[in-house]
């Protein structure tokens, strides 16, 4: 049975529970308190608290009467931590039409209105005004992906660096481990906050009349100034191939950007954590529940979700354009040991309401366990945003034995009924005609046993688009490799008679998708036998190159024009065409291909004397608010991709 000093404190009543007269470090979050490795808010307090440190949590503090939740605790003793929440308050609080949502996912009963927009900027400004002399340090998704110049969608904006608004002294970016470490050993030996500026994965402002410190062991790059970027979009574009590359390398160089009277200083990353690193991070003694203080009311949607789950990996090496995960986890793998995976399993199996089931074994893409580079020399000197786009890396190791071996292990559980893999697929990989290095038997193997023993009903992938241009541009493979995966998932279906579903997911209105582009998809995946059903509009978020493309109209690589589809209309019209079936779509469709010409499209999808015969299972609603927090499996990635 939990007693209340098992979580860390939220009062000062609590506070006094544990016999501390003053608190080391004080850490508000936009998220409601969830004492579990899936919520980064809970992991930095215990990795604080695991360095002997006395932490409490102030979560969702009001920002709305006269700020006692931001006095109430007292004056640290090292700093105040600040971090926004799991998802960017942006990403929680709207939707990709920008209408405020009416639910948030990491508060008791999923009640909207307890975290402001911009929490980061909001929560730290409030204590640097109210407490001037104590540092401030930020981190989580909110601060990693505006740690430099960003659009930002909501105030359709080219932002500077959150420090910038936030007024905070130091950013920590990425997972926050590794840096937290360095930071507090050095505190502890009595080195001054303001003299940390050598911490690797940490960003600060300088001012550029005084010389930045030098550090041996760095080479330094210069991007363009926020000023020129306000003033010049392609050289906003310029600089993001920097930034990627950089926040990628395994020895990257640190990135200098003036600001105003300040230079920003971006620190290089950490390499990837060792298992032992990431082993010991999960093991940390969470009470993988709600603080008690939210009995009353009602349970926190997100916590729900993944009580049952566990996270095996971080990091991913797909670098789709579109995605954040290697911008804030990495491109490198940090891999959990099968020892460290299944003590887990037991903590989850001794749980009251467990019933034998667990929702997912994954990652932020479920397939890359325990992958890494043959060669680690090759792995050192790549730039290469992506392992598998436009070809897998003959470099990359792809084996899926140790996952599938894992599932086994995991399966054979005495309280386990069933596993099941929740995170999302990349299917292109277990396509051997694309990962040509990969064992063929072994990436069947792998597919019979996840469709085998740990789908219920319906395997979910995401192929993204039909169109070969817009696939290339998303760094996605061809859409010939999903006909190739369905032919192997329907040989499989067919042999072990297990009558599943493949769901596929789309994504609307992405730069360079042209609305023939869109009614190709429509023809194409009707064709398959597809009615289509996990769709989305394409989101700006801070840190990506669509984002980049989005807003400069170049792509930051090849700094050519590109077109994206923008105005409300264009992008309504793009979504409409995942929802041909429609009857209040097709005299649309017809207006629309009739005059572009393409009756051929028109006949695939509107047969002049045919209908259309709905599939069964669950229909898309037609509308643009259908974005990530309503489908399972995006909802269960983007929680994975914005941890801390």
């Amino acid at each position: 049975m939990n007693k209340l000093s098992d979580w860390l404190p939220t009062t000062n009543k609590e506070v006094k529970l544990r016999g501390w007269e003053e608190l080391d470090v004080i850490l508000f979050s936009g998220d409601a308190y969830v004492d579990h490795p899936a919520f980064g808010p809970a992991v930095i307090g215990r990795i604080l608290e695991s360095y002997g440190l006395r932490v409490a949590i102030v979560p969702q503090p009001s920002v709305n009467d006269n700020l006692q939740d931001f006095t109430k605790m007292g004056t640290p003793k090292m700093f105040f931590a600040v971090t926004g929440g799991c998802m960017d308050p942006m990403v929680s609080n709207y939707t990709a039409s920008k209408k405020r949502r009416d639910k948030d996912a990491y508060t008791p009963n999923g009640d909207k209105g307890f975290r402001p927009d911009y929490a980061t900027s909001v929560y730290s400004k409030i204590l640097k005004e109210k407490f001037p002399d104590i540092p401030v340090l930020i981190g989580g998704i909110e601060a990693s992906l505006r740690r430099v110049t960003h659009y930002d969608y909501w105030s359709d904006q080219l932002k500077p660096t959150i420090l910038e608004d936030s007024k905070a002294d130091l950013l920590v970016y990425g997972m926050g481990e590794q840096p937290l470490r360095e930071i507090v050993n050095l505190l502890q030996k009595g080195v001054p906050f303001s003299s940390l500026t050598t911490v690797k994965q940490t960003a600060f402002l300088h001012p550029r009349d005084q010389n930045i410190p030098k550090n041996k062991n760095w080479e330094d790059v210069r991007i363009n100034s926020h000023e020129v970027c306000l003033l010049n979009k392609k050289k906003f574009a310029a600089n993001f191939k920097t930034i990627e590359q950089e926040s990628n390398k395994l020895h990257a160089d640190r990135i200098f950007q003036n600001v105003g009277d300040n230079t920003l200083v971006i620190n290089p990353p950490y390499e990837t954590m060792t298992e032992e690193e990431i082993d010991a991070s999960f093991d940390l003694p969470f009470t993988r529940l709600p603080h008690p203080k939210y009995n009353k009311r009602g349970p926190i949607p997100a916590f729900e979700m993944i009580k049952f789950s566990i996270n095996i990996h971080r990091g991913c090496f797909g670098g789709c354009s579109f995605c954040t995960i290697s911008a804030h986890q990495g491109k490198f793998i940090a891999s959990r040991s099968q020892e460290s995976i299944l003590k887990e399993v037991d903590k989850v199996a001794e749980m009251p309401d467990f019933k034998g089931y667990l929702s997912d074994i994954g990652g932020p893409s479920a397939n890359m366990y325990q992958m890494k580079g043959k060669v680690q020399k090759i792995c050192d000197k790549c730039v290469a945003p992506s392992c598998i786009s436009p070809v897998v890396c003959h470099n990359l190791d792809t084996s899926h034995k140790p996952l599938t071996d894992l599932y086994k292990a995991v399966d054979k559980h005495p309280k386990v009924k069933k596993s099941f893999i929740g995170s999302g697929i990349r299917h292109d990989m277990l396509v051997p005609e694309f990962n040509k290095k990969a064992d063929p038997k072994e990436l069947d193997a792998y597919t019979e046993e996840v469709m085998t023993n740990h789908v219920s009903g319906r395997l979910k992938v995401a192929p993204e688009h039909t169109s070969d241009p817009v696939l290339k541009l998303m760094r996605k493979p061809s859409f010939a490799y999903f006909h190739k995966f369905k032919e192997r998932f329907d040989k499989i279906n067919v042999r072990k008679k297990l009558n599943l579903q493949l769901i596929p997911y789309f994504i609307s209105s992405h730069p360079a998708s042209e609305l023939q582009d869109m009614a190709n998809l429509a023809a194409e995946t009707k064709d398959m036998g597809f009615q289509l059903e996990q769709v989305q509009g394409f989101t700006p978020t801070p840190m990506t190159v669509a984002t980049v493309i989005y807003y400069s109209g170049y792509h930051p690589y090849t700094l050519k024009p590109m077109k994206t589809p923008k105005t409300k209309k264009e992008r309504d019209d793009q979504h409409k065409f995942f929802f041909w079936y429609k009857k209040e779509n097709q005299d649309w469709i017809k207006n629309i291909l009739t005059n572009v010409g393409r009756k051929d499209l028109l006949e695939k999808l509107i047969p002049q004397g045919n209908s259309w015969r709905k599939n069964k299972p669950g229909r898309a609603k037609d509308t643009f608010d259908d974005t990530i927090t309503k489908s399972p499996r995006r909802k269960n990635k983007y929680k994975k991709r914005t941890k801390r």
